[in-house]
């Protein structure tokens, strides 16, 4: 049964600046070191890291919650291929175990990332 779908748009030139200004606060309070360490492998690591904003924003969306009731990182967007989620720590608290299943898509093109997701309630 869907619980709930959820999407997002970001800017890459925004998700550019917060790096530029404050990399590591912005990165340590956003990411996994999983998410950063697969996104820095390429040329162009703010589009995969807006690519991953999104979709913990369109997660949260589809679950029903938002950025105050789960943190950032509890929310880990796999990706390379097709992308998947890892809820930790409070997600994982709040959600319980396999309770969940969530479909995510995510894209990146000149300027935008996107995300859609869609929350099943197992």
């Amino acid at each position: 049964m869907i619980h709930g779908v959820g999407v997002d748009l970001v800017s890459i030139k925004r998700v550019e600046k917060l790096i530029s200004k404050n990399k590591s606060k912005f990165l340590s309070r956003c990411f996994t070191e999983h998410e950063i360490e697969y996104s820095y492998r390429y040329s162009d690591p703010s589009s995969r890291l807006a690519a991953r904003f999104a979709a913990k924003e369109a997660v949260m969306k589809s679950l029903g919650f938002g950025w105050r009731d789960i943190n950032w990182k509890d929310i880990e967007i796999k990706g390379g291929g097709k992308p998947s989620v890892n809820f930790l720590n409070k997600a994982l608290a709040k959600l319980g175990k396999n309770k969940f299943q969530v479909y995510l898509s995510i894209s990146h093109e000149e300027g935008s990332a996107v995300a859609f997701a869609i929350a099943e309630k197992k």
